[in-house]
C-alpha cells in the first residue's frame, strides 16, 4: 500500500478512477439488528419489523432492511476495504456530506453485504483537502448494488 500525504493532492489524483476496487468483508444483517435501528430511529415500518405479516403481504417475501440502516453500516463496511493507498498527516476528518445517494434495491433481513469504492475526485480547499468516494452496497452474491453512495470527506492536517 503506497502512502500518501493528505495535502499531495496531485499524488492522491493518480488513484482517481472509473472502476471500483474490490468487495470489503460482508456483514450480516439480523432481525435483531433492524429492529435495534427502528428502536433508535423511530422507523417501526412493518415491513422492516413484521416478520409475519411481511411473509404474507410484502412484495418481497419477507422483511428487508431500513435503507438507512444498510447506508449507516458503511463505516464498518468501509473499514475492512481494501485500500491502493493510505493518507498520512491527517489530522482530522470530517464527514463533509453527500453529493449522491440511491438506493436501488431491497435488502433481505438475514442477507449479507458488502461494499466496494472507487476515488472520484481529489480537491484543494481553503478548508482542507476534499475527497469525494463512491461506495457501493450489495446484497452477497448480488451484481446490482443496494446502496449507491457518493460521500465527501475533508482531510485537514
Amino acid at each position: 500500500m503506497e502512502e500518501v500525504r493528505f495535502d499531495d493532492v496531485e499524488s492522491l489524483q493518480k488513484f482517481v478512477s472509473d472502476e471500483f476496487g474490490e468487495f470489503g468483508d460482508p456483514t450480516e444483517i439480523t432481525q435483531e439488528m433492524v429492529n435495534q435501528f427502528a428502536e433508535v430511529t423511530g422507523d417501526h415500518q412493518w415491513i422492516h419489523i413484521d416478520v409475519e405479516r411481511c411473509k404474507k403481504e410484502s412484495p418481497f417475501g419477507g422483511p428487508i432492511v431500513h435503507g438507512f440502516f444498510t447506508l449507516s453500516l458503511m463505516p464498518k463496511l468501509n473499514a475492512s476495504l481494501p485500500q491502493a493507498y493510505k493518507t498520512t498527516g491527517v489530522k482530522n476528518a470530517v464527514n463533509y456530506g453527500s453529493d449522491k445517494l440511491r438506493f436501488l434495491s431491497p435488502v433481505p433481513v438475514g442477507a449479507s453485504v458488502h461494499a466496494c469504492s472507487r476515488l472520484v475526485s481529489v480537491e484543494a480547499g481553503k478548508k482542507g483537502v476534499r475527497l469525494e468516494q463512491e461506495a457501493a452496497i450489495h446484497v452477497v452474491g448480488s451484481d446490482r448494488p443496494a446502496v449507491l453512495y457518493n460521500m465527501i470527506t475533508l482531510l485537514q492536517g
